[in-house]
């Protein structure tokens, strides 16, 4: 079986349904409506997909004024939970969501963090699989239990004490630049970014809902970059889901991966001793 670690085509995607080390994920996702995913997900799904809950499955516990709104889940337990998804360590895992990616490449960062590389975001998601006339069904599927053992790549995310103590990273917001600037803020109860961050809108990686091409995302990148080495970026953005799209454009794009600050905003605005900008200012 070929193996896709960045992103597959619905094409691709048909071609591999049956396989028996295809793992198929759906990680619809309303942060207006938590229940809205899973509602989605038992009308109509991908054949043998299971369904990822944003909170409840790739979010752990929020911790009031330590935590952001989306932190990492406990390591034991979103292992369990990928076992239980059928997923093994030969597993070829697609995830999809209907947002471009915004909830599918939390669960492909996830697992990359993890270290499980084949692990790829449907292009397009699931408006495109069905607009194409693939294959759909309601049906729960009936999985054996994966044998998943994580190889975790610690050196993927960075903590707030880290980005607090040092000063010599670049880093990136993924927020739309209303938000970065601070102009409107409708989630967080602090407007702005943190100081000396660039924006780097994750919306941008897209073009009518599927990823742009591997040399636009590379050109892109390269600009927004400068003399930093890729390694070296730190990327965040309300509480550590959309900024996982950027770490995946990076990775199309042929990059090697950036950190992730997984609290981002959300978490860096609990501790009112920690600096806040607006706008552009450094």
């Amino acid at each position: 079986m070929k193996r896709f670690s960045t992103v597959i085509s619905p094409a691709e995607l048909e071609g591999l349904l049956g396989q028996p080390q295809l793992r198929v994920v759906d990680c619809r996702a309303s942060l207006q409506n938590p229940a809205a995913g899973r509602e989605l997900f038992s009308q109509s799904h991908v054949p043998g997909a299971s369904f990822a809950d944003l909170l409840e499955d790739l979010s752990g516990p929020i911790v009031p004024g330590t935590t952001g709104r989306h932190p990492l889940p406990p390591l034991e337990l979103f292992v369990t939970k990928l076992r239980a998804w059928g997923v093994g360590n030969a597993s070829q895992v697609v995830v999809y969501d209907d947002a471009g990616g915004a909830f599918a490449a939390r669960l492909w960062w996830m697992l990359r963090w993890l270290g499980h590389d084949a692990v790829a975001v449907l292009d397009g998601g699931f408006p495109a699989w069905v607009a194409e006339g693939r294959p759909v069904d309601a049906e729960r599927p009936l999985l054996v239990a994966g044998d998943f053992e994580p190889q975790m790549r610690s050196e993927l995310v960075v903590s707030a004490a880290e980005l607090s103590q040092s000063s010599a990273r670049q880093l990136f917001d993924a927020r739309a630049p209303e938000r970065y600037r601070g102009d409107v803020e409708p989630i967080d109860p602090v407007a702005g970014h943190i100081p000396g961050a660039v924006n780097l809108p994750f919306a941008e990686n897209l073009r009518d809902g599927r990823f742009k091409s591997s040399a636009e995302l590379r050109e892109r990148l390269a600009r927004a970059l400068g003399e930093t080495q890729p390694e070296d970026a730190i990327i965040y953005c309300g509480s550590g889901v959309t900024a996982c799209h950027d770490v995946l454009a990076f990775a199309h794009a042929g990059l090697p991966l950036p950190r992730l600050f997984a609290g981002s905003w959300s978490e860096w605005i609990t501790d009112p001793s920690r600096p806040t900008a607006r706008r552009a200012d450094p």
